[in-house]
């Protein structure tokens, strides 16, 4: 699996997997990733972040591969600048969004598309999210935001509230109509019917010239598992939820906030020079 590590890409989660508790790159990650490109291995981010949110991190990984985007509705190249894939939601996804606000009156979220933010309803939870993101957002109403590209929808709400969101989605029959996961404790999102990061991993063997690469997924939290279970080697650092680890093929000894991605690239390189 791992003989040449120049046909070897690892795609790696953000939060939780390669940015520690601070929302940051430890250096042991940083110069392992540079270790790892060095020698010829590929390296990318799979990530709900969108292409504004991402750029703060652009300069701290130089990244030469596309990104996986929006939990799996994008894949975005920043060198071309183009979306090279996408999947939009459904234009019932405004009607599911108003009647989620209009039943949970906690709910704050945003709609999310290829040119920015779009934020339907603040409260903490939903602040909190704009200020780790460092977007500057635009302010709608839900039945105002523009149609088309909409890429998926974050409802931001306290951790308690979560769980009731989800019955009440499946009280209403939404998840046929499109799908929802948890991308943390606080926040909910609502993706296209099939999409998920594993699904846009799938799009990416499609890409030119990745059909012979050895795939390589960490990730977790919920949002990754199938992006794991989709790779040809799923990994997750040992803070994962435990979903996580009975999906993984390997679990890490060392969390976000030690260094795991450097210990899966110490692991890769291992096995290529054994």
């Amino acid at each position: 699996m791992f003989e040449d590590i120049t046909k070897v890409i690892i795609f790696s989660d953000m939060d939780g997997t390669l940015l520690n508790s601070e929302k940051q790159v430890n250096d042991i990650d940083r110069k392992a990733i540079e270790k790892f490109t060095s020698l010829g291995g590929k390296f990318t981010i799979a990530t709900g972040r969108t292409i504004q949110s991402f750029e703060q991190y652009r300069s701290i990984i130089d990244l030469k591969m596309p990104i996986i985007m929006y939990n799996g509705a994008g894949i975005y190249d920043y060198i071309s600048r183009k979306l090279l894939y996408s999947k939009s939601l459904s234009e019932t996804s405004r009607k599911i969004t108003a009647e989620i606000l209009d039943k949970m009156q906690c709910a704050g979220g945003e709609v999310l598309k290829p040119d920015g933010t779009y934020i339907f309803r603040n409260n903490k939870y939903e602040q909190l999210h704009t200020d780790l993101c460092k977007v500057i957002p635009k302010y709608m109403d839900i039945n105002d935001i523009p149609s088309g590209d909409w890429l998926k929808v974050l409802f931001a709400l306290e951790h308690e509230k979560i769980s009731e969101l989800e019955m009440l989605i499946h009280e209403l029959g939404f998840g046929e109509q499109a799908d929802f996961v948890r991308s943390s404790d606080i926040f909910l999102e609502m993706l296209p019917k099939g999409t998920s990061k594993g699904s846009a991993l799938d799009e990416y063997r499609k890409l030119d010239g990745m059909a012979d690469f050895t795939f390589v997924a960490v990730g977790d939290f919920d949002n990754d598992i199938e992006m794991l279970a989709n790779a040809d080697f799923g990994v997750c650092p040992a803070n994962a939820e435990i979903s996580v680890k009975n999906t993984a093929d390997l679990v890490l000894n060392h969390t976000n906030d030690d260094g795991a991605v450097a210990e899966l690239i110490e692991y890769i390189i291992d096995k290529t020079e054994g």
